[in-house]
């Protein structure tokens, strides 16, 4: 399968995948922490931290440590909860304090053969800000991370 990023508008990045799983294991596999800890980043480094408090105004906290220790963490909070259909939270990436976060939208969709269509659609604080982590390989991470999460869903 392919996740595709496309930038639709200013300000605006949506990340579209489809995965070979129903649309309840792919909310499973994105909400609940032993799940997260075995997909999520990219393999070159070590998960650090996992934390998901999932209620409307609950925290959530996602880091990887780098070979040389460096910390790598997002962190946010959560502003609407659909079980198994959609998630709104707020994201923000901790080494740049003081960073207006990121608004993202998570939509879970059932497909036609019984798989999900999985749609991230964040807002940015600026096109600026957006284009710079597109241009430091946010992509190649997305790929590889949604790859280890369809992999993940494989062996649940």
């Amino acid at each position: 399968m392919i996740t595709l990023l496309t930038t639709p508008a200013d300000r605006e990045l949506v990340i579209t995948r489809t995965f070979d799983a129903p649309v309840e294991r792919v909310w499973e596999a994105w909400t609940r922490p032993e799940h997260v800890r075995k997909w999520y980043g990219v393999a070159a480094l070590t998960m650090s931290v996992c934390e998901i408090d999932l209620r409307p105004g609950g925290a959530w906290r996602w880091g990887q440590r780098t070979p040389d220790g460096q910390e790598i963490v997002f962190s946010g909070v959560y502003e609407e909860i659909v079980p198994g259909e959609r998630l709104v939270y707020s994201e923000t990436f901790e080494q740049m304090p003081g960073a207006e976060p990121v608004r993202v939208t998570l939509s879970f969709d059932a497909t036609p053969d019984g798989g999900t269509a999985l749609t991230s659609t964040s807002f940015w604080p600026t096109t600026e800000i957006r284009d710079q982590a597109l241009a430091a390989g946010m992509e190649a991470g997305v790929r590889e991370e949604y790859d280890r999460l369809a992999e993940h869903l494989r062996t649940m």
